[in-house]
C-alpha cells in the first residue's frame, strides 16, 4: 500500500530515530525521507485525530475505503484535462517544476495500515495544496504551507519545519514572510474546510476557482512592489519644496 515495509519501533528508538530526522533535515532541508521519517515518529497522536475525522466525514470515509495513491498511474488523466480545471493546474503545477508524483518516499513508522495510508495520504496532497492555495516551491513558500499544513493537521513536523525554515531566511526574506505569508497562512488553514477529508481526484474535472471557493481556499498574497528608490528621491525632494512654501 504504502510502497515500503513497516520497521516497528519502542519509545526509544523512535526518539532517536526522531531527533536524528530532525538534526539531519535542519542541515539538509532537500532530505526528503527524513522529513517524512520526523513527520511519522512525532506525528501518531495527530494523524490518529486526522484518521477519526476522516471516518465521520462522508468524502474522507470514501478516501479510506477506496485509498487512492497519487501516483502517475492514477492521477496522469489530469495533464489532458482542460486548462480551467483543477486538474490541469496540479499537471501545470507538477510540469512546470519537472516533479513526478511518484517521488514521495513510503511510510515506514506507522503501527496500523489505516495510520500508514493517512499519513501517506498527508504526504501526497501536499502538492494538492501548492496548486490549491497558489504556493511556490521555494523556502518561502513551503515555510508558508507548512503553517497551514500545521493548522490543518497539528502536526509537530509542521511546526518544526516553519521554525528551521525561517532560521534559514535571510533578512529580507524574514521580513516578506513574518508580514505578509505567515498572517495570510494561519487564516488560509483556518478557513479552510478539513481539506483531509477531501477527495481530490474526484474533483479533477472542475473548475480550479469554483473549488477554491468550495473548500474556502484564499490563494497566497501578492507580495507588494517595493518603491523605486528614484520615486522616493523625487518624493522626498517634493515634500521639502511643499514644506517651505507653507
Amino acid at each position: 500500500m504504502t510502497g515500503g515495509g513497516k520497521i516497528r519501533l519502542n519509545r526509544w528508538q523512535q526518539a532517536a530515530v526522531a531527533v536524528g530526522s530532525a538534526v539531519g533535515a535542519l542541515l539538509d532541508p532537500r532530505r526528503a525521507d527524513l522529513i517524512a521519517a520526523l513527520g511519522e515518529t512525532t506525528g501518531k497522536p495527530a494523524f490518529e485525530r486526522v484518521l477519526e475525522r476522516m471516518k465521520k466525514n462522508p468524502e474522507g470515509r470514501a478516501v479510506l475505503l477506496e485509498r487512492p495513491r497519487v501516483i502517475s498511474a492514477q492521477v496522469g488523466h489530469a495533464w489532458d484535462l482542460p486548462a480551467n480545471t483543477f486538474g490541469a493546474a496540479y499537471a501545470r503545477f507538477m510540469g512546470s517544476r519537472n516533479f513526478s508524483p511518484d517521488d514521495r518516499p513510503p511510510v515506514r513508522f506507522m503501527e496500523t495500515e489505516e495510520l500508514a495510508y493517512v499519513a501517506m495520504r498527508a504526504r501526497e496532497v501536499h502538492d494538492f495544496w501548492h496548486t490549491l492555495f497558489a504556493l511556490p516551491t521555494n523556502l518561502i513558500g513551503e515555510s508558508a504551507l507548512k503553517v497551514i499544513e500545521f493548522e490543518q493537521m497539528h502536526l509537530p513536523m509542521c511546526l518544526m519545519s516553519v521554525v528551521g525554515g525561517t532560521a534559514r531566511f535571510t533578512e529580507k526574506q524574514r521580513k516578506l514572510f513574518f508580514q505578509h505569508y505567515f498572517p495570510w497562512a494561519i487564516r488560509a488553514g483556518m478557513q479552510s474546510t478539513d481539506l483531509m477529508c477531501v477527495y481530490y481526484e474526484k474533483h479533477f474535472q472542475e473548475d480550479l476557482e469554483d473549488v477554491r471557493r468550495k473548500w474556502g481556499i484564499t490563494t497566497a498574497p501578492a507580495v507588494p512592489k517595493p518603491k523605486c528608490a528614484l520615486t522616493r528621491s523625487i518624493c522626498k525632494c517634493l515634500g521639502g519644496e511643499l514644506i517651505g512654501i507653507l
